[in-house]
């Protein structure tokens, strides 16, 4: 490596990501829901009570039942035409395949793709899986990435679900097969000393979402001087570490991405995360 490679790396492991403290705003909340008048009430107070960070006597809840639509295509005009700020739902409207844990259902799929609303999904009223502390409130709100670096959108959306007084986890966990097949890679290149290359790019891998955590650590503080940020980056298998934070530290809410660049589909990482993870409410963004 020449000396100026040398310069020129320095200078840029010491150029971090910056955060700004923006958060979003609530107004119009559309609960899309099959269920029958009396289902419809209690349903509803549940979700208020659950979504209390974000829920004053300024939003207005309005809902969309089983009657209003026949398809996706009349859903996502009701949803057009009322111009929410949030979609509430749950897996499998419309649908029996609540039972098989291997999908969203057909308008969930289409919803969080073809419209730019964040969606809240819930479990299925009739299925049994949440978490003995979920639903009760969101004390306990984690982002989750591979890529938290420079995301506020996603920071800024996980401290609005967050209460006051709760713990707001930024959490990112870097791939551990794709890295190990990189490693792979490498090891097959003489040139390149494998055990130097698994050791520094494993450190900067984990050092760049660890710099911006800290920074948005500083700069939300001066905001929300009650509301506790922890960080959790890592290496490893995504959802079974998911899995083992959730239970681990009682989430009570998870906020992801799940819109690709060409919005044609579910990112790809995003997808089985949403199927895998059922035990606990999903904020799509």
């Amino acid at each position: 490596m020449t000396n100026l490679d040398q310069f020129e790396s320095v200078f840029k492991s010491s150029d971090k990501a910056a955060y700004q403290y923006a958060m979003p705003k609530f107004r119009h909340v559309l609960l899309v829901t099959d269920l029958d008048a009396e289902h419809i009430s209690r349903f509803t107070k549940q979700v208020r009570t659950y979504l209390s960070a974000v829920d004053n006597d300024v939003i207005q809840w309005t809902t969309i039942t089983g009657d209003d639509f026949g398809s996706v295509k009349q859903l996502l005009e009701q949803i057009e035409n009322r111009k929410p700020d949030l979609i509430v739902t749950y897996r499998h409207l419309k649908s029996k395949a609540w039972q098989w844990p291997y999908s969203l259902g057909e308008y969930l799929d289409v919803m969080t793709q073809a419209t730019a609303v964040p969606v809240m999904v819930m479990q299925h009223p009739h299925a049994d899986r949440t978490n003995a502390h979920n639903l009760i409130n969101t004390n306990h709100v984690m982002a989750i990435t591979d890529h938290m670096t420079g995301d506020d959108q996603l920071v800024n959306m996980a401290l609005t679900f967050t209460n006051n007084q709760g713990t707001c986890w930024l959490s990112h966990v870097e791939n551990q097969a794709v890295f190990e097949r990189y490693m792979d890679v490498i090891s097959k290149i003489p040139l390149l000393n494998t055990d130097v290359a698994r050791e520094s790019i494993a450190a900067q891998l984990l050092k760049e979402p660890s710099d911006y955590v800290a920074v948005c650590q500083r700069e939300i503080q001066t905001h929300l001087p009650n509301l506790k940020i922890k960080q959790m980056v890592l290496m490893g298998r995504r959802i079974d570490e998911y899995r083992k934070l959730i239970k681990d530290h009682e989430i009570d809410l998870l906020v992801m991405h799940t819109k690709s660049e060409d919005h044609l589909a579910m990112q790809g990482a995003a997808y089985p995360l949403a199927v895998g993870l059922r035990t606990i409410p999903l904020l799509l963004i």
